[in-house]
C-alpha cells in the first residue's frame, strides 16, 4: 500500500524559502515520475513540479526559476526547494505520482504572509 507523508511546510514571509520533503513507501520512486502538487484556498489542485524517472525536471510557469524538485532514491524521498516565495504560493502541498496518482497524503501547509 502506497503511503505519502509530506513535511516541511510552515509560515514564511514573502521572499523567504522553505524545503518540503515527501517520504514515500509502497512504491520505488526511482522508476516513477513524481510530482509536487498544491491546492490554494478556493482553488483546484495543480501540479507545480515534476521529476521524471529519467531525472527530467518540469515546472509550472508560476514557479519556474524559484522552485527546485529533487529526489533521493535510496531514501525514497522527494523534495521541493522553494525560494523567493510569494503570497500566491500559499497552499497545501502534496506529492504523488504523475501517472495514476495514488491516494493523497495529508499534505503540508505553506503560508506566505507578512
Amino acid at each position: 500500500q502506497v503511503q505519502l507523508v509530506e513535511s516541511g511546510g510552515g509560515w514564511v514571509q514573502p521572499g523567504g524559502s522553505l524545503r518540503l520533503s515527501c517520504a514515500v513507501s509502497g512504491i520505488m520512486i526511482g522508476i516513477k515520475s513524481m510530482g509536487w502538487y498544491r491546492q490554494g484556498p478556493g482553488k483546484q489542485r495543480e501540479l507545480v513540479a515534476t521529476i521524471t524517472y529519467g531525472n527530467e525536471r518540469i515546472y509550472a510557469d508560476s514557479v519556474k526559476g524559484r522552485f527546485t524538485i529533487d529526489k533521493d532514491i535510496p531514501k525514497n524521498e522527494v523534495y521541493l526547494e522553494m525560494n523567493s516565495l510569494k503570497f500566491e504560493d500559499t497552499a497545501v502541498y502534496y506529492c504523488n505520482k504523475i501517472y495514476l496518482p495514488d491516494s493523497w497524503g495529508q499534505g503540508t501547509q505553506v503560508t506566505v504572509s507578512s
